[in-house]
C-alpha cells in the first residue's frame, strides 16, 4: 500500500468501512506486531483525530506500553486497575462515556474525558489491549466497539511471540 491513507468523508461508520481494507493492506503480510501496532495507531489517530490511540501489551503480569500516538502515557498498567486494565482482566470491550466516572481510572492526562478499549487476543489469550482516548464526553459507541474489535482481529496474524 502506499504511505498516503485515504480518508473518507462521512459519518463515523463510514471512514471505518473506508478505513478497514486500508489497514489490512497497510499490515498485510507483516508479523512483526510492534510495526503493525505503530501504523494503525497512526492511521486511526489521522483518520479520526482522536485526543490518544494505543496499544499496551501483556508482559510480565502487567500491561507495558506499545506504539501511540498522542501525549505521553502511563508506561505500566497493573492487572484490573483503570480500563484497560479491566479490560484485560475481563477480556471484554470496554466504552467509558466520562471517565471521571469509572472507579479508578488510571489518568495519564485530564484532557482525556472519554475511552474505549479493546483486547487483543492470540492463542485465546489476551495479550494486548488498544486503548483509544477522546477529549469529548460520550465519544464512543457501538459503532466504535464493532469496527475497533474488527481491527483487533487484524492483529491476531502478527507474531506475539517476539
Amino acid at each position: 500500500m502506499a504511505e498516503t491513507l485515504a480518508i473518507a468523508k462521512g459519518t463515523r461508520e463510514e471512514k471505518y468501512c473506508s478505513l478497514l481494507p486500508q489497514l489490512k493492506s497497510l499490515i498485510g503480510d507483516e508479523v512483526d506486531i510492534i510495526a503493525n501496532a505503530a501504523n494503525i495507531s497512526a492511521a486511526l489517530r489521522q483518520t479520526f483525530n482522536f485526543f490518544w490511540v494505543g496499544f499496551y501489551f501483556v508482559k510480565s503480569n502487567e500491561l507495558v506500553l506499545g506504539p501511540f500516538q498522542g501525549e505521553i502515557a502511563c508506561t505500566r498498567i497493573q492487572l484490573g486497575k483503570g480500563v484497560c486494565g479491566t479490560a484485560w482482566q475481563q477480556a471484554n470491550t470496554i466504552i467509558v462515556a466520562d471517565v471521571d466516572g469509572f472507579p479508578g481510572h488510571i489518568a495519564c492526562s485530564s484532557n482525556s474525558r472519554s475511552e474505549i478499549v479493546v483486547p487483543i487476543f492470540y492463542n485465546k489469550k489476551v495479550v494486548a489491549v488498544l486503548d483509544v482516548d477522546s477529549d469529548e464526553l460520550n465519544d464512543f459507541s457501538e459503532v466504535d466497539k464493532i469496527f475497533l474489535e474488527q481491527i483487533a482481529l487484524l492483529l491476531s496474524g502478527s507474531n506475539f511471540d517476539n
